[in-house]
Parts: C-alpha cells; sequence; structure tokens
C-alpha cells in the first residue's frame, strides 16, 4: 500500500490539473485583438490574495531603499509624470484581462539607476529605472510597449503560474491534503516575496506579455509598431544578448517576426483609440 502512494498522488494531480486546463480552455471566448487563451491552470494553486500582498510589501521596501539612496524620483519629476501619464491610459484596458484588475492600486514609480529595466509586480506595482527611458531614448509609443509587456505580466499572473507550478512539483503527498481538501497551499507563497523582484519568465510567457502589452497599448492609442523599433534598440543595447529586464531568453529576428505577425490583429485597434471610438 504504501509503496504505491508515490503513483496514486503522481495520478491524482495529474488529474487534477488536466481538469483545471479543460476549464481554462472551456473558459475561452473569441474577440477582437490578439489571441493567447486563458489563465495557465497552475496559478489557480496558489492564493492570489497573498501573491500580491507580498508583491506590495517586496515592492514598498524596494521604494523605501530607493528613498533612502536619494534615488527615488518624486511626483513632479517630468518622466514621473510621462509615465504616469502613460499608465493612465493603458491601465483601463487591464480588467478585460483579469477582474482582479479592478481591485488593484496601481502605482508608477521611477528608480535613478542605470539598469535596462522595468517590471510591474503582482497587484499593479510598477517601476522604471531611469536607465531604460534615458539608455534607449524611448518615446511614448516605445514606453508603451515595455509597460504593457510588464502589465501584461501580471495580468496573465506569470508570478503566481510560477509558484503553482513550483507547488504542484514540490508539495508531495500533502498536495492531495491541501488542494484536494481546498487547504491554503498559498501558505507556501511566503517563501517566494524576496524572489518578484528578480523572477525570470520562460518562453512562452515572453511571448503572450509581448502581444498582451502590445494589445493594450494600442487600445489606449499608442502605436504598436514601436513594438519592433523597440526590440530593435534592445538588441543594439544588448548585443544579442537577453535584456536583463525580461528574461534568460534572448531577443532577435523571431521575436521581432512574432510581433510583426502580429500586427494586423492590433493595428485595426490602434486606428479606432486614435479616432476616439470604443
Amino acid at each position: 500500500m504504501t509503496s504505491r502512494l508515490p503513483l496514486l498522488l503522481s495520478r491524482a494531480l495529474a488529474a487534477l490539473c488536466l481538469g483545471l486546463l479543460l476549464g481554462s480552455a472551456a473558459a475561452q471566448q473569441s474577440r477582437d485583438g490578439v489571441n493567447v487563451g486563458g489563465n495557465s491552470a497552475f496559478s489557480k494553486l496558489v492564493s492570489a490574495e497573498k501573491v500580491e500582498q507580498a508583491a506590495a510589501q517586496q515592492y514598498g521596501q524596494m521604494l523605501a531603499q530607493a528613498r533612502a539612496q536619494n534615488a527615488l524620483a518624486g511626483p513632479n519629476d517630468p518622466q514621473v509624470r510621462r509615465l504616469r501619464a502613460i499608465a493612465a491610459k493603458i491601465t483601463p484596458f487591464a480588467m478585460e484581462w483579469n477582474e482582479r484588475a479592478k481591485g488593484w492600486k496601481w502605482e508608477v514609480n521611477l528608480i535613478g539607476a542605470n539598469q535596462i529595466n522595468a517590471f510591474c509586480m503582482p497587484g499593479g506595482k510598477i517601476a522604471f529605472y531611469t536607465g531604460i527611458l534615458n539608455g534607449l531614448k524611448l518615446s511614448d509609443d516605445e514606453v508603451a510597449m515595455v509597460m504593457g509587456h510588464e502589465i501584461a505580466h501580471a495580468l496573465r499572473e506569470h508570478a503566481r503560474e510560477r509558484m503553482g507550478k513550483n507547488a504542484a512539483t514540490g508539495l508531495g503527498a500533502n498536495l492531495l491534503s491541501q488542494v484536494l481538501g481546498l487547504g491554503d497551499i498559498g501558505q507556501t507563497v511566503t517563501q517566494y516575496g524576496a524572489q518578484l523582484l528578480t523572477l525570470k519568465f520562460g518562453r512562452e510567457d515572453e511571448s503572450e506579455a509581448d502581444l498582451v502589452g502590445m494589445e493594450l497599448a494600442a487600445r489606449a492609442g499608442f502605436n504598436p509598431r514601436a513594438a519592433v523599433s523597440l526590440w530593435q534598440k534592445m538588441g543594439a543595447a544588448n548585443k544579442g544578448a537577453p535584456p536583463e529586464w525580461l528574461s534568460t531568453h534572448p531577443s532577435g529576428s523571431a521575436r521581432i517576426a512574432q510581433i510583426e505577425a502580429n500586427l494586423p490583429q492590433v493595428l485595426p485597434l490602434y486606428e479606432r483609440a486614435r479616432k476616439g471610438r470604443p
């Protein structure tokens, strides 16, 4: 009996994840814009509230550290006003991708550092580094592509998905009692709080964020063609190496090709936004 426990656990976990995946696929609806499917079923294995709480705590600590180093730009800084104005145009379109975004307390801050870096943590906590703005000399459209990409990671719950995958593979026998018994699997989230600032996403996550972010920016009236020029600048700045602000996966011609292939899906949204139509 004991020797069969790992096999039973494995089968139960596979059945659970299959059910979640099928439920996610059934919930997909046809819509205009890009098509990336529903959020990963693995994200359902951890508490969204606790992930967002951990993110808010880490974000607050990061801002406090930057403030102590006199590296946190104030609200009257021109670049801060610029970033917040762009975010104000994009974030109203976030709710369509994730209902939780209705309750997020969006924040946008700028940190003085030479890093080519930007991120949006779960719960809508956005930060840019001066290095990405000044080093790449980004236009507003290009800033919108960066911001949309990062917001897309939060809306698609890629951090929560990664934690769910870790929980699914690492909890063993406790998984049945906690998941099937509706226990608080989210307790494991505290182990990941410190990783939220440095979390690396996979190739599929990055592709989703590219496309969803491009759509968000287009709906907000920013030219999605800027995604191409953005990645050209990224490639030049990193000389083909992975850009620090994203992942371990390199950008390049394949990424730009995917963006160009999806431009027909988002250009009508951009034109509609420019003409002031919903």
